[in-house]
């Protein structure tokens, strides 16, 4: 499917940092040239328009896409981005980072992505949801949404509201579908959504982060010590990935010393405490005056600020040519898609900075959405079934236990020992194990070849060989 052409004049080249950082971890791979390309480009691209009846009774037509980049398994993935931003090459882009994000971390979807140009903030809530149904609408009538087709998410500009519209919409246009809720995640709870979705992507940026910081050998190369405790820490936005981020790395011991944000930036080296900022701004507006903090008036300016942790969390191409060589960090954590373009990154390499990329380090909120797409799929919650089981076989064991014993556990200890697991330690539990195990798999493929540089390059060669297995054994390249 191929749509016009976007009509906005400006430079645009996310797609291509994408596959030039493809084709540099190609080189190390003996795939056939064609299956390369097969995974290389976008399969189906989608540009639509219309129109939205504003206030005063006149007509605004609003630009759209969903873009699905590879169907080596369905259904495909993608977040919703609702942004003036929002363009052909943004989204072919983010689809892509879908699609290698998913296989890094053994998620079994391909990748799509979609988006809106529009500003949110511009739009009352009536004229958000006359939007987003019509978006859907649209997706439908293109066989573009389904439990099984093309399961859309959160993104930028996005939230639970918008995800439970598009489950209701498509509810509607398809009676009777058992697992028509399936058909989106980051859903509310009362609309089949999953406990710990909202904090996902941020808890799996932390998890990332906190695996590679206990490394002691990759910290001495970095002259850091291992572990996240007195790690000093920069970062770049406050929204739903930032915040949750900022809040698990300030509980592990880290020191969040500068929060960014578009209208400015706060510092103070004894630490900032991440949810009294968020309130803060939430009250006034605005991080800024933020007591006992200083302004930094330029948001780019606290970027380059000395830190052991720089976590650009907001939008891509927040590092680049210009401001790389003034980058202070040891480590930067990509907790948003792009924020490093590759020029950047070849400078900052070169001085010895690690990068733990984008396709693995934000992949917490596909991994639950992953989950929570099985639970819809299941018609039960995940824990529904044992915990009360876990929970009486636990007592009957430290039951057991103080009897040939004769030690007595006090009502705390019986009431650890004897707890089953919820669902929201079911989808930590699986997050964590996924972030973990991902992060020793490409660091692996790194070791191994000194010729690798980077583990942004270890992560795509990882991306690579699963999807060309999963093409190899549908047959369609024998």
């Amino acid at each position: 499917m191929s749509g016009k052409k976007s009509e906005m004049n400006v430079e645009t080249h996310f797609f291509d940092d994408v596959c030039s950082y493809f084709d540099k971890a190609a080189e190390f791979l003996d795939h056939p040239s064609g299956l390369l390309n097969q995974i290389r480009r976008c399969n189906s691209i989608y540009h639509f328009s219309f129109p939205l009846r504003t206030d005063d009774g006149n007509f605004e037509v609003l630009e759209a896409w969903r873009i699905e980049h590879s169907h080596h398994k369905t259904p495909v993935k993608g977040g919703i981005r609702y942004s003036m931003m929002v363009n052909e090459d943004e989204v072919k882009a983010l689809s892509a980072l879908m699609t290698y994000k998913c296989a890094v971390v053994d998620v079994p979807f391909g990748g799509a992505k979609g988006g809106i140009r529009i500003n949110p903030r511009k739009y009352s809530e009536k004229q958000l949801e006359n939007i987003t149904r019509r978006y859907t609408s649209e997706l439908i009538k293109k066989n573009l949404i389904g439990p099984g087709i093309d399961v859309p998410a959160p993104d930028y500009g996005t939230g639970e509201r918008e995800m439970s519209w598009i489950a209701d919409t498509y509810a509607t246009f398809n009676p009777g579908q058992i697992d028509a809720f399936a058909c989106v995640t980051g859903k509310p709870l009362s609309q089949q959504g999953i406990r710990g979705r909202r904090e996902a992507t941020g808890r799996g940026v932390f998890f990332g982060l906190r695996e590679a910081v206990n490394i002691e050998e990759d910290m001495k190369k970095l002259g850091m010590t291992k572990g996240m405790e007195g790690k000093r820490i920069i970062l770049q936005g406050l929204g739903n990935v930032g915040y949750y981020t900022g809040i698990n790395c300030m509980e592990a011991g880290a020191l969040i010393t500068v929060i960014a944000e578009f209208e400015g930036a706060i510092m103070n080296p004894k630490g900032l405490n991440v949810e009294e900022v968020f309130e803060h701004r939430k009250s006034t507006g605005s991080i800024l005056d933020f007591k006992g903090a200083t302004n930094i008036k330029n948001t780019a300016e606290a970027l380059e600020l000395e830190c052991d942790i720089l976590i650009p969390a907001a939008l891509e191409n927040q590092i680049t040519l210009e401001n790389a060589p003034r980058i202070k960090a040891k480590i930067i954590g990509e907790a948003a898609n792009g924020p490093v373009t590759p020029e950047a990154e070849k400078i900052m390499s070169e001085k010895g900075i690690m990068i733990i990329p984008d396709l693995y380090l934000n992949a917490g909120g596909v991994t639950v959405s992953y989950f929570e797409w099985l639970k819809n799929l299941s018609h039960v919650s995940f824990g529904r079934m044992g915990k009360r089981y876990e929970e009486l076989a636990n007592l009957n064991f430290v039951n057991v236990l103080e009897e040939i014993s004769s030690f007595e556990l006090t009502k705390k200890q019986r009431a650890i020992l004897i707890r089953g697991a919820s669902e929201v330690e079911l989808v930590d539990s699986g997050l964590e194990e996924t972030m973990m195990t991902a992060y020793h798999e490409i660091r692996d493929i790194k070791v191994k070849d000194a010729k690798i540089d980077s583990l942004r390059t270890a992560a795509f060669i990882s991306a690579i060989n699963k999807i060309a297995i999963s093409y190899e054994n549908l047959g369609v390249f024998p």
